[in-house]
């Protein structure tokens, strides 16, 4: 059993940060630049799959590195680390599908079993699935495995919805976001075990928010409202870095109250 000191404890702790409003809505922003950075990258620069994977792949090694080695949650240094993911996760369901041929029904199924896997292995090991007790490197390792996984299954889920199913955008959008709100609904008020709620609720916001920037960024023909990759990509990171900004300011007046 780990022994850590009741300070060592609180610093891993802030690693990860608070659930509250503002880590959802920059959560769901950052799965819509997954999508039409991904997508900006691939085809506006030219990049192809491989190539984009490359680069994010080698970017978001380096922004993971620099996570795990900090004492405590800092906010740019972790959410740079979830933009990067969801791209880089993006791109691992767009290259099984568009390179080696899988299906959106496989892939679905093959990143469920693979986040389920991680869950199991995770709970086996440390006996919880909780992000309040990210306390050790082993657990961090972990969670970032398992963030991956919602990203790379959200991406198949999305697109299979939307594509496959033609369901379109918008009305991929509006299924998953009554699928959260039905979490919500039962979490509040069924009192839903919260550590289940919190990943249900994590898987369904990456296709929630992937629908959502196909919507803005693809182009009418294809069920879009046109403005492009480049301009959705912007707004979205734009209020990211802004809201980042507002965290990381309001974290250090807090750590100099202390």
């Amino acid at each position: 059993m780990n022994t850590l000191s009741r300070d060592d404890t609180q610093r891993m702790l802030n690693k990860v940060p608070e659930v509250t409003l503002f880590f959802w809505i920059i959560k769901i922003m950052a799965t819509t630049v997954g999508e039409t950075a991904a997508d900006f990258l691939n085809v506006n620069l030219d990049f192809g799959l491989t190539g984009t994977s490359l680069v994010m792949g080698g970017l978001l090694l380096v922004a993971l590195l620099a996570q795990i080695k900090v004492k405590r949650y800092i906010p740019w240094i972790y959410w740079l680390a979830v933009v990067l993911i969801s791209v880089f996760g993006t791109l691992v369901t767009d290259n099984l599908v568009d390179n080696f041929g899988v299906s959106l029904q496989t892939t679905t199924a093959i990143f469920s079993i693979a986040l389920l896997a991680t869950f199991g292995l995770w709970y086996a090991s440390e006996r919880t699935l909780s992000i309040h007790t990210i306390f050790t490197t082993r657990r961090e390792l972990f969670y970032w495995a398992a963030i991956l996984f919602t990203f790379a299954l959200g991406t198949a889920a999305g697109d299979l919805a939307a594509e496959g199913l033609q369901l379109g955008y918008a009305y991929s959008g509006l299924m998953f976001g009554a699928m959260i709100g039905a979490v919500t609904i039962a979490y509040y008020l069924f009192n839903l075990n919260a550590v289940l709620a919190f990943w249900i609720a994590y898987v369904l916001t990456r296709p929630f928010g992937a629908s959502c920037g196909d919507l803005l960024s693809q182009p009418v023909a294809n069920g879009g409202l046109g403005l492009g990759t480049v301009v959705t990509s912007a707004i979205f990171l734009l209020t990211i870095l802004g809201l980042v900004a507002y965290l990381t300011a309001t974290d250090r007046r807090l750590a100099e109250q202390i």
